[in-house]
């Protein structure tokens, strides 16, 4: 069984990469996907302590913040979807039909 400090020092990792790539990056989705690293770490703490303490309450939090971040998912495949109807992107199968022929087989 790990200690408690390897899961906060794990927690505190992919919140400093998810805070990093929030404040760094500008596309929407990017910051959409650094706030979904810096909930699992939330919930990563959340079922440590809950595991510490011998209480339920802590991963009862973490399967919120699992829901949560699967509509966060659903949102961001939204937002994607409203910008290709809006900029006329091309069918990803056109993309593919291109590059099979370039390739030899």
């Amino acid at each position: 069984m790990l200690p408690l400090t390897h899961y906060l020092f794990l927690s505190f990792a992919l919140f400093l990469i998810g805070l990093t790539g929030v404040l760094t990056r500008r596309n929407l989705i990017i910051k959409l996907f650094s706030i979904e690293i810096i909930l699992n770490a939330t919930s990563i703490n959340f079922v440590a302590f809950a595991r510490l303490y011998g209480d339920p309450t802590g991963q009862v939090f973490a399967i919120v913040t699992v829901v949560m971040l699967a509509l966060e998912v659903l949102v961001a495949l939204v937002i994607i979807a409203a910008v290709c109807s809006r900029w006329k992107c091309a069918p990803p199968d056109d993309d593919y039909k291109d590059l099979s022929s370039q390739l030899n087989y």
